[in-house]
């Protein structure tokens, strides 16, 4: 049994470079040891990483008997998503629980929540200060955040979506803070860090819940919302989910699409604003879907959102040359896919065009994944991106607060714009696009 050769630092500093520049520390392994290596981080131990195509569809592709995705996310998500997540669940239970939740997210039914989109966006964009630098991951958040509450639970009055959004946002900060953080993890009293996480937990539960029985005593409807659908879902035996099930899933759905998106569309604009051939085709016909959701593919190329895909293998296995024996986590090295040379020439280059041009290289494009386990939520996400960067582009007049591009940070598990993705609103539009974009061209 041989594991690919890796940094040799203690974990503890190999984890400390990793937070500090997650995207360079996994370009200098792949430079040094090639597409697959070994590294130590704290709390996760040892994992070998894969950034080969071929083996990268191995490993999405494999038998789910032979490759646990569950098991690698439980060990850190669990306490946050519970036992009956779809992200949490393996073999048989993940398959029947992602047939359940894969109606809602298919087909014109999420024509449904594009209203919602731009409604949203619209009105983001009315409270943002004119003239003055600001973080448009905030209002990114904002947006995300209420298009998840609005179309995955239904929740549209002003006084309930405020109390789920500081729920939330409550929950996420303690989450993010504690997960990491084993030697924490023991309940120690009211004022311990562990209790804080409980009380948040049980305060964004209770809203679920009583959402759940409101909407049960509420019976059949016409209501397109996700936990509706849910709601309609029925087991291979006839069963409904339950109450737990439901909680799980809608906690999976906020988690997975709050912070992935809101990371991506900042992204998109911490980019955009420093391309200033993108922008200027992006403002001369913002309706033009194909070419922004080119530039939504090439921002999250470019800037991946999450920097790896886990697997636990559960019996000896060869990847890359290497048998590894069972137990091994074999980690998918997304960004080093997508900074391929060899599969996108001058890689660190933001050229939308890419998309344009021909298809992906197998495996050398996979924001969210692959295989049975990727994003169930994926066009819904790129849907709701490429709506609203289209609405903020109709809506606001925008430059970079500098000229100089934000470095990649991490921020729990996303990587993200180290100041925010700062920008600066120099005006409000209400003409037409094409009008805008004459005026973009003269300056």
């Amino acid at each position: 049994m041989s594991l690919p050769p890796g940094p040799r630092l203690p974990r503890v500093l190999q984890g400390a470079a990793f937070v500090r520049d997650p995207i360079g520390f996994l370009e200098r392994c792949r430079d040094r040891y090639g597409d697959y290596f070994t590294a130590g981080f704290p709390l996760v131990g040892t994992v070998m990483y894969v950034a080969e195509p071929g083996e990268v569809k191995r490993v999405f592709t494999g038998t789910p008997e032979l490759f646990h995705a569950g098991v690698a996310n439980a060990r850190m998500f669990e306490p946050v998503v519970g036992r009956f997540s779809l992200l949490t669940l393996d073999e048989g239970d993940h398959l029947r629980q992602r047939k359940l939740l894969l109606p809602p997210f298919h087909g014109e039914r999420m024509r449904a929540y594009e209203g919602i989109f731009a409604d949203v966006a619209a009105r983001e964009v009315e409270r943002w200060p004119l003239g003055r630098p600001f973080p448009i991951i905030d209002g990114m958040r904002r947006i995300t955040m209420e298009v998840i509450l609005r179309a995955v639970l239904g929740v549209a009055e002003a006084q309930r979506l405020r109390a789920f959004t500081e729920a939330v946002l409550r929950f996420d900060t303690i989450a993010g803070v504690m997960l990491p953080l084993k030697a924490l993890q023991r309940d120690l009293g009211r004022f311990s860090p562990w209790r804080r996480f409980l009380d948040a937990r049980a305060a964004l539960d209770r809203l679920i819940y009583d959402e759940i029985a409101g909407r049960r005593a509420e019976g059949a409807s016409d209501r397109e919302d996700v936990l509706s659908l849910l709601l309609e879902a029925r087991h291979e035996d006839g069963t409904t989910m339950s109450d737990r099930e439901m909680r799980d899933e809608v906690v999976t759905l906020i988690a997975a699409g709050f912070g992935t998106s809101s990371t991506s569309l900042a992204w998109v604009f911490e980019r955009v604003l420093r391309t200033p051939a993108a922008l200027e085709r992006l403002l001369d016909d913002p309706s033009d879907h194909e070419y922004v959701d080119a530039v939504v593919n090439e921002t999250m190329r470019v800037r991946s959102p999450v920097t790896d895909s886990t697997r636990v293998l559960t019996q000896e296995m060869e990847i890359g040359g290497h048998t590894l024996p069972a137990g091994t986590q074999v980690v998918v090295a997304l960004p080093l896919l997508h900074l391929r040379p060899d599969a996108w020439p001058d890689p660190h280059a933001f050229r939308p065009e890419r998309f344009l041009d021909k298809a992906a290289e197998p495996y050398t494009f996979v924001p969210f994944g692959g295989g049975i386990r990727r994003c169930m939520g994926a066009s819904f996400a790129q849907l709701e991106m490429n709506v609203v960067v289209r609405t903020v582009l109709e809506r606001a007049r925008l430059r970079a607060a500098s000229p100089k591009p934000e470095p990649q940070r991490l921020h729990h598990v996303a990587v993200v714009p180290a100041r925010g993705a700062r920008v600066v609103m120099t005006g409000r539009r209400y003409e037409p696009a094409n009008a805008w974009a004459t005026f973009v061209g003269s300056r």
